[in-house]
């Protein structure tokens, strides 16, 4: 964790592999990407995220009319999958 004036930053810098600083919030096709649903996961990731969220493995944030992605609750998935991967390995 970097220090910023003092302060510890809670959320370091991530970038996407092409070096594009990852946002704190994010829309449903940079989530897909961000999980890299989209390089090597499913026929049709928008219904992989719905399943994440059905099954309550992944929570969105409702901002306005569509759904977007906090990076912490990316990170949180994240986690919970290693754990079920851990189980089952």
């Amino acid at each position: 964790m970097k220090e910023n004036n003092g302060n510890i930053c809670q959320n370091p810098i991530s970038f996407f592999p092409d070096g594009t600083p990852v946002p704190d919030l994010l829309t449903a096709q940079e989530a897909i990407h961000y999980l890299r649903l989209d390089i090597d996961g499913p026929k049709n990731p928008h219904l992989t995220l719905r399943h994440y969220r059905d099954h309550d493995l992944l929570r969105a944030t409702r901002v306005g009319k569509k759904l977007r992605y906090q990076r912490t609750e990316l990170l949180k998935f994240l986690d919970i999958m290693t754990e079920k991967t851990k189980k089952t390995a």
